[in-house]
């Protein structure tokens, strides 16, 4: 279990690069307070799937609610604070 934030943003990058496809960034690439979906990343629903997946499998966290979805993914801060707050794994 990671505790160290810096490593836990380079975790979760990996993850995010491996579980959407991206295999053409690195962890570098992905700024921290850029918003996921829009024109940075270009993420879309099907990728907000795909991240909701993420979080249940290598952090144990569930996500139900939509809304609540919405509010925590919105960028790799947001979300690396969630799972630190959150985690199960």
């Amino acid at each position: 279990m990671t505790t160290n934030r810096e490593e836990l943003i380079v975790e979760f990058k990996e993850h995010l690069i491996k579980y959407l496809n991206l295999l053409d960034l690195t962890p570098a690439d992905i700024q921290n307070d850029v918003p996921l979906f829009g024109e940075e990343l270009g993420l879309d629903s099907i990728d907000s799937v795909e991240l909701i997946v993420l979080l249940d499998r290598e952090y144990g966290i569930k996500i139900k609610n939509p809304t609540e979805g919405r509010q925590i993914l919105v960028d790799v801060n947001t979300i690396v604070d969630y799972i630190s707050a959150n985690r199960t794994k």
